[in-house]
């Protein structure tokens, strides 16, 4: 099993570095998903340790992740599935220490110029205001609802 993987850094003019994250990187990629799953409210019950496992396995299969760095401080994280068109934003979080700030828009921005596409898909769970607030903020507009019995 691979263990690495290539690591390449952007920087914008606002400073922002997007790091692709590596096997490595999944424990704090784990904290990251756990507190974006505390701030959504997600009925994810999974434990660090099985996120830090689910994130090893993203990194694996046809999922990219990324910190979003000033300086040297991680301030969030992407998790952004490649293998569809459009691309299709799993997971968005800049950490709560650092919100406010207008990370999570110049993040967003930097990261579709990383990728080079101007066309994404997300999920927002519906109870999620200031998550629909943000995407919609940015542009986003609702196309379906995903719904289960």
């Amino acid at each position: 099993m691979e263990t690495t993987c290539e690591v390449r850094e952007y920087i914008m003019k606002d400073k922002i570095i997007i790091q692709r994250c590596t096997l490595e990187n999944a424990p704090k990629l784990a904290l990251l998903n756990k507190q974006l799953i505390d701030d959504e409210k997600s009925n994810n019950t999974m434990s660090i340790s099985e996120l830090e496992e689910r994130m090893r396995g993203f990194i694996l299969s046809e999922y990219d992740a990324y910190f979003f760095k000033v300086q040297d401080n991680i301030v969030g994280y992407a998790l952004v599935k490649n293998t569809c068109s459009p691309l299709y934003l799993r997971q968005f979080l800049i950490d709560k220490n650092y919100r406010k700030l207008h990370y999570g828009t110049i993040a967003f921005h930097t990261l579709l110029e990383f990728l080079d596409v101007n066309t994404m898909d997300i999920e927002v769970l519906p109870w999620n205001e200031p998550g629909i607030r943000f995407w919609e903020s940015l542009g986003f507009r609702e196309i379906s609802k995903y719904m289960r019995l």
